[in-house]
């Protein structure tokens, strides 16, 4: 058994949800210069070229003998979940603030739950369903405030709406990687992901609007581009060294340090960086979002569920 590093694992868990929870704030600045899917080509690129020379150099690149039918079928169930989720999320936060968006991420994490009892025939435990209502019933808070404008189905809708999908698509490249990891390790998995991904985007990417880029826009760009590498990397390196459950309750403060980060750079820079409009009640809900995902990460140390 692996020695555990708590410190180490604490210290990457916590990169990890603050590099989450600013992606999207960089990544609203940079799309009002570039589209979207752009935007992610050239982020799967810039992985997909330092992951490769980074195994290359190990010899640790994926072996072709080590791909049958099944798994070139996961690789592209998988490629189509990653490269929904990250041109969904992109897309969503030209209608709604990063705060917004980055509320439904723990969506997936249920969404995966609930496969996994379907699929893998797990158990889903009674903490994961009380986290789970508590989560909707925060959600329900969050949006107090803007309940009727979703009932309008205008942009605000149409942002929220992406915003869903954008967390229950990436079910599908959550499955396809537990089930790749059988053979592969984590870093040839997301190599080939991004590999995968940056193919996809490539007939879309218009590689010359980068040049419209200067300033905090350009800077913005170059944090989006490093954000896969940094965020994927630390979560990565914090599983190798701390459990999952605890690395597990530090990634749901990502919501949370997206409304911080928002609150921080609007006060730095107004004119570039938009105040997240929600009110209290708002913030009591963002707060019982992320306590309903702790209670499904860790509830089971409270309460013993019935065999």
């Amino acid at each position: 058994m692996k020695q555990q590093q708590p410190l180490l694992g604490f210290i990457f868990a916590l990169i990890t949800a603050m590099a989450w929870g600013s992606l999207p704030i960089a990544l609203k600045q940079v799309l009002n210069v570039m589209n979207p899917q752009t935007i992610v080509w050239y982020r799967f690129v810039t992985a997909s070229v330092v992951l490769l020379l980074l195994l290359g150099i190990s010899k640790k690149l994926p072996k072709l003998a080590n791909f049958n039918r099944y798994y070139i079928g996961l690789f592209i169930f998988g490629v189509i979940g990653l490269s929904g989720n990250f041109s969904l999320l992109n897309t969503s936060l030209k209608f709604v603030e990063p705060s917004v968006a980055q509320i439904f991420i723990h969506l997936s994490s249920f969404a995966m739950l609930i496969c996994g009892v379907i699929i893998f025939k797990e158990r889903l435990g009674l903490h994961q369903k009380i986290g789970l209502a508590v989560l909707i019933i925060g959600l329900g808070l969050f949006f107090n405030n803007k309940l009727g404008e979703l009932a309008q189905l205008n942009s605000y809708f149409i942002g929220v709406s992406l915003s869903i999908c954008a967390a229950l698509v990436w079910v599908a490249y959550g499955l396809a990687q537990k089930l790749l990891l059988r053979q592969f390790t984590a870093q040839q998995v997301l190599l080939m992901f991004y590999f995968g991904c940056a193919m996809v985007f490539t007939p879309f990417a218009q590689v010359s609007q980068v040049q419209g880029l200067s300033g905090l826009t350009l800077a913005c760009f170059l944090y989006c581009c490093l954000n896969t590498l940094i965020g994927y990397g630390a979560y990565a390196e914090a599983l190798n060294r701390w459990e999952v459950a605890k690395v597990s309750v530090v990634v749901t403060l990502v919501p949370l340090f997206t409304i911080v980060f928002s609150h921080l750079l609007h006060h730095l820079s107004p004119t570039h960086f938009a105040e997240p409009e929600l009110n209290q009640l708002s913030y009591i809900g963002a707060f019982v979002v992320v306590i309903g995902a702790m209670f499904s990460a860790i509830g089971h140390k409270f309460i013993k569920n019935k065999k």
